[in-house]
């Protein structure tokens, strides 16, 4: 779909569509305009809502804090209920935060 809505201007959509129907990626127009008015889903309201709260809480505490860390804190403070840890965990991945981590001894 980001394919061909930055294209979309050049080419126009039905000719982005008549061209990915000779590859493997297939796709109706309708699919195309279906996905385009669809409101975004409940997960991905909720996953940009508590994306916004894990950044938040990342800086408040330097940018150190893990999943494990973030997970306990955003729990602690309840606004969005239960999170998983595994949520925590994919919504970190996607954002690129990661916590610090510690030296070796030697």
């Amino acid at each position: 779909m980001r394919f061909i809505d930055t294209y979309r201007v050049e080419f126009g959509v039905e000719p982005i569509i008549r061209v990915l129907a000779t590859t493997t990626a297939k796709i109706a127009l309708s699919t195309y305009y279906a996905h385009k008015s669809r409101p975004p889903s409940a997960r991905s309201t909720r996953d940009r809502q508590i994306t916004r709260a894990l950044r938040r809480i990342y800086e408040e505490n330097y940018s150190c804090y893990g999943a494990r860390k973030l997970w306990a804190e955003i729990n602690r403070e309840g606004s969005f209920g239960q999170v998983a840890r595994c949520t925590v965990e994919r919504l970190m991945a996607a954002e690129g935060l990661r916590g610090i981590r510690r030296r070796t001894q030697r």
